[in-house]
């Protein structure tokens, strides 16, 4: 896979009576590091004031592993590992939450110029349930978005 490449990531929450999609597609830069791929990539977020922030974010995959970490107007190093539940704080500018996720799956596909990583998990806020939640991150080269 080349440096530059293109993240799509689509997001569902499975509330209870409705469901929530997201989506968002940036450029970044991948690199393959001791077996484990790093993609670096910025995102818009919208500040209290109704400015715009810059999020910087790594995502890193591992064999078994999925990362995500943010810096910016929030901040938060999220972790996915199958049957697993991992904590973090998410510092927002309207204040600090506590996440819980457990991970129910993760799916890591590998080609010459896509990865497509699956992660299935439940999520908790503040020690309250949230929702059920699928992630599907695509990571490409610039010219190989049409073979998706």
């Amino acid at each position: 896979m080349t440096k530059d490449i293109l993240i799509s990531i689509k997001g569902l929450q499975f509330e209870s009576g409705s469901d929530e999609a997201v989506e968002m597609i940036a450029p970044g830069e991948y690199y393959l590091r001791n077996g484990k791929h790093y993609v670096l990539y910025d995102e818009m977020q919208e500040g209290v004031d109704g400015s715009h922030d810059i999020s910087k974010n790594t995502l890193k995959i591992a064999k078994d592993t999925v990362e995500i970490m943010k810096k910016g107007g929030s901040n938060v190093h999220l972790v996915f590992q199958e049957n697993q539940k991992n904590m973090t704080y998410y510092t927002t500018p309207f204040g600090q939450l506590l996440i819980s996720i457990f991970t129910n799956h993760i799916a890591i596909k590998e080609k010459d110029d896509v990865i497509e990583v699956k992660l299935r998990y439940d999520l908790e806020i503040n020690q309250s349930y949230v929702s059920d939640c699928e992630i599907t991150i695509y990571v490409m080269e610039k010219d190989a978005q049409s073979s998706l």
